[in-house]
């Protein structure tokens, strides 16, 4: 199983799962952030949108995401105030630019984004805005990879990691999960020629019953991951556990902010609180998330599940599995 949707990606565009022996299959597994944010939360930031006086920020591959009814896409269309945003940083720049009016940033990303996140809201508190917030739905990858490998459900007997998760955190937070579970696990790259080494990696453990973390992308990734963005994520947030769209809630699995800093909680701030969410039921991105579906066995792949009417988020997004077969498998070419 790759866990990160640019892999994802890249393997089906390069027709790399088509070359492989009939003996090596892959899985598909959680690795797109905005495919995992729960649909709770996306109501909320078209709540958030929608609201007077409130400027949602958010990158794009969040707008045309489903919520229980509509996108934040549509939410804009009915004249919800959503911008698109390249950094966090930009959205810090409204809030100093136009101080009468609350600016939202949808914090949404694994371990990668957390940096940045987190640094915008310490920019925001030196600066003294009071009309900053983040809704955070900050998570963390290796409490994800138990929750698959406890399933009973679950087929997976090696890991693609993610390079850039692991640029950022690191190794260490693997090599109990390896020997746990008794699974290799390999940081890899993007490109076709690391995707190809890193299933090596994982196939030559397995045959010489082995189960370790190996570093194939050491180019990018140091052990000890990228000390600095972890001193600044530490800075301002605290381990808590997070729901995850597919699977529910998992413990230990995301990030809040700290108690200094609470005052940049959108939620906190707006006084949003959990509720019931609906969801289409045709829809079974959990399943293609979790790695037990592959996209094109689902009966609505390419008819009633498109990437102009999507029924989940794995269709729809940049590193979704769905869109991934959608526009690059040959499997996919009469559709």
């Amino acid at each position: 199983m790759e866990v990160c949707g640019g892999q994802t990606h890249g393997l089906v565009k390069n027709g790399i799962q088509e070359l492989l022996p009939e003996g090596i299959q892959l899985i598909h597994g959680p690795g797109c952030p905005v495919c995992v944010t729960p649909i709770e939360l996306i109501d909320h930031a078209i709540e958030l949108a929608t609201r007077e006086g409130v400027i949602l920020c958010s990158f794009g591959d969040m707008l045309r995401v489903p919520g229980s009814d509509k996108s934040l896409l549509q939410a804009r269309a009915e004249g919800g105030d959503v911008r698109v945003v390249y950094s966090p940083l930009d959205a810090v720049d409204i809030a100093r630019e136009i101080p009468d009016r609350q600016v939202v940033f949808f914090a949404v990303g694994f371990e990668t984004t957390a940096p940045a996140n987190a640094l915008s809201v310490l920019q925001a508190d030196r600066l003294g805005l009071k009309n900053y917030s983040i809704l955070t739905s900050q998570v963390i990858v290796p409490p994800a990879l138990e929750a698959i490998l406890d399933d009973p459900d679950s087929s997976v007997d090696g890991f693609l990691a993610a390079g850039h998760v692991c640029a950022i955190m690191g190794l260490e937070e693997y090599e109990p999960i390896a020997h746990k579970y008794g699974v290799p696990i390999i940081a890899t790259g993007f490109e076709p020629v690391d995707l190809v080494q890193g299933i090596l990696m994982v196939v030559r453990q397995l045959e010489s019953g082995q189960s370790h973390v190996e570093n194939q992308y050491s180019r990018a990734v140091p052990t000890s991951g990228n000390t600095r963005a972890r001193d600044i994520i530490q800075q301002a947030f605290s381990v808590t556990d997070r729901k995850w769209r597919g699977f529910g809630k998992i413990n230990n699995s995301g990030y809040r902010l700290k108690e200094p800093f609470v005052d940049f909680d959108a939620a906190r701030k707006f006084g949003l609180t959990s509720t019931d969410t609906k969801s289409d039921n045709d829809c079974r991105a959990g399943d293609v998330l979790k790695g037990i579906l592959k996209p094109i066995s689902c009966p609505h792949f390419g008819n009633k599940c498109n990437p102009e009417h999507p029924l989940g988020a794995p269709m729809v997004s940049s590193e979704g599995a769905c869109a991934a077969y959608y526009y690059y498998s040959s499997i996919n070419e009469t559709i």
